[in-house]
Formats: C-alpha cells, structure tokens, sequence
C-alpha cells in the first residue's frame, strides 16, 4: 500500500486552488441578482403607527394660528394634546388639539 505525502508546493497549490474557487463562489453569491421585492398589500395590523407631532410643532402651530400665553401642552392618550393658551380674541381657553394634524378639535372658555 502506497499513503501519498503532497510536497509543501502541492499543499500550497492546493490551498491557492481551494481559497480561489471560495472566493469565486462568494463573489457570484454576491453578484447574484436579487429578486424584487413585491410590496404586500397593507394590512391593518401591519400599518405604521401615524407620526405624532412634537410639543414644539404643536405650539409653533397655535402661534401661527394667533394663540398666545401658551402655558400647558399635555399629551393625552397618544391622539391629542391638551392645551391652555388665550385665543386670538384674548380669552382663557382650554384646547384639545389633535397629535397628528395640530387642528383645534374643541375650545372651551376657561374659568
């Protein structure tokens, strides 16, 4: 029986031959084309939540929109801000503004 013993030459070739054909077969995994991707049809429990505006869009917003002494922004439940200002007519008034658009939802006058 004959056991085969490689040269350090053979061994090396064998190596080079071995790293080439992985780094061939990385560079044509890499170089695959990729299959587009098909947007899925929304579903509801996949919609990103809406964007909530920041305190600072809210007041900038009510500014905008003529209110003044702005002394409360509050959060509630994630879909509106509760909000103490004086209307553009000068009276003390409570505001329930939306979190999303920054519309006036309802304003009451303040005791």
């Amino acid at each position: 029986m004959t056991i085969f013993k490689p040269s350090i030459r053979q061994t090396l070739a064998a190596f080079a031959m071995g790293a080439a054909t992985l780094a061939s077969a990385g560079a044509f995994a890499q170089a695959a084309p990729q299959p587009a991707a098909t947007p899925a049809a929304p579903v509801a429990s996949q919609a990103a939540p809406a964007q909530i505006l920041t305190v600072r869009q809210i007041y900038d917003t009510l500014t905008a929109a003529g209110y003044r002494n702005i002394t409360e922004i509050e959060l509630e439940h994630h879909r509106s801000y509760d909000v103490k200002a004086d209307d553009p007519q000068g009276q003390r008034v409570k505001l329930r503004v939306d979190a999303q658009t920054g519309a006036v939802l309802r304003s009451r006058i303040k005791d």
